[in-house]
């Protein structure tokens, strides 16, 4: 069954990005993914994105950058963090700011599931 929305996937770390793609494709969301938030802000997909998943800590924009542009930009778009870094400051940062979920990897597969399924009914 073909689930509705793109879910757009940013990490600088090329096997967070297949991993997560694999594992979202499987349960048959449509993904794609970016290497940076500049990628993906640039690109022709932030409109169709239905969901963003993106790291924290990245070169160049970080992800909490990333979530104020697209803010100020007036995307409603849900986003979700995740991070390899985890202090409890960095979650209160991301939930304080309207982050849909934040998880530390490696993260349990299943709360990356709960998260996308919570925010695709958002």
């Amino acid at each position: 069954m073909k689930k509705a929305g793109l879910i757009s996937v940013i990490d600088d770390d090329v096997a967070v990005r297949n991993s997560t793609k694999t594992l979202l494709r499987s349960l048959g969301y449509s993904v794609i993914t970016f290497a940076s938030a500049e990628e993906f802000l640039n690109s022709e997909w932030i409109s169709d994105t239905s969901c963003v998943i993106t790291d924290v800590r990245m070169s160049g924009m970080s992800g909490f950058d990333l979530h104020s542009r697209l803010k100020a930009q007036g995307a409603r778009t849900p986003v979700i963090f995740m991070t390899a870094f985890p202090e409890a400051k960095l979650q209160e940062r991301a939930l304080a700011g309207g982050a849909h979920g934040f998880l530390v990897k490696p993260y349990p597969e299943q709360s990356l599931i709960d998260y996308v399924e919570s925010a695709l009914r958002a």
